[in-house]
């Protein structure tokens, strides 16, 4: 029986590892290659043509929808089946995937042996029947964990630049900076989207969501505690006379939620 060959595309080490681990004695599975950057999976994608690829999205270099963009078929024998793999959970995200060729989408942290099913389903080997309430369970519990991380890692950002979790300004930016990372664009239209959205949810008005917002962001800045957020940046990016809009802001954070796979 030919072997399918599996390529890994990921810029987390110790998760290609684990990948790599659980394919030891596999005889239907080969893992021909891997790359930790967007932009040497294209190159080895083209060059090695394996028949899947498990493909992370936020990478150094290119990343994952880029390298889906990016790859010329026209060197290949055949197009590859694309398994993306990502903490991102946004819906926006998983369509865009879709859209531009992937054949399925996992959200980390990933169930091993669920992965290893879709590599053979999509490598065109049978897989045996599984519990897919199981799976929707284990998906499920996926997307709880990553929306905890997130939760905790903002609510460490806010305590280090000063904004104390009782004012209401607290709640609304971080339900913000979790709308701007599920549809960045939002951040274009933040009146007539986001504070409507976040009024909505809260029974408030988007006017009270914009204030509070703001107030949050000042209580930092009057806490002079602006270092304190340079330096989660690690570079200059404020002072105590540049305080930042509402939209700078959540957009700032947002970015650099998604740049740490959010």
């Amino acid at each position: 029986m030919k072997k399918i060959k599996l390529m890994v595309v990921d810029d987390n080490e110790e998760f290609i590892n684990n990948v790599k681990e659980s394919y030891i004695g596999d005889e239907n599975v080969e893992i021909i290659a891997t790359a930790k950057d967007g932009l040497d999976a294209i190159g080895k994608i083209e060059s090695f043509c394996p028949d899947v690829v498990i493909l992370d999205i936020v990478m150094p270099e290119v990343d994952g929808f880029g390298v889906l963009a990016n790859i010329d078929y026209s060197k290949m024998l055949k197009r590859p089946n694309f398994i993306m793999v990502s903490q991102l959970t946004g819906d926006n995200f998983i369509n865009k995937a879709i859209s531009l060729g992937a054949s399925y989408y996992l959200v980390k942290p990933i169930n091993i042996e669920m992965l290893k099913d879709r590599v053979k389903e999509f490598g065109g080997l049978s897989v045996p029947k599984r519990n897919t309430q199981l799976e929707e369970r284990l998906i499920e519990q996926a997307l709880k964990k990553s929306q905890r991380n997130l939760d905790e890692k903002l609510a460490n950002i806010f305590i280090t630049v000063g904004i104390p979790a009782h004012i209401k300004g607290y709640q609304f930016l971080r339900e913000a900076i979790k709308m701007a990372i599920d549809s960045p664009e939002i951040i274009n239209s933040i009146t007539k989207k986001l504070y409507p959205s976040i009024a909505n949810k809260f029974e408030t008005s988007p006017s009270k969501v914009e204030r509070a917002i703001r107030h949050a962001i000042e209580v930092a800045w009057n806490r002079g505690k602006i270092e304190n957020l340079n330096n989660i940046f690690g570079i200059k990016i404020y002072t105590a006379n540049d305080k930042p809009t509402n939209g700078e802001f959540i957009a700032l954070l947002a970015d650099k939620m998604l740049m740490e796979g959010a």
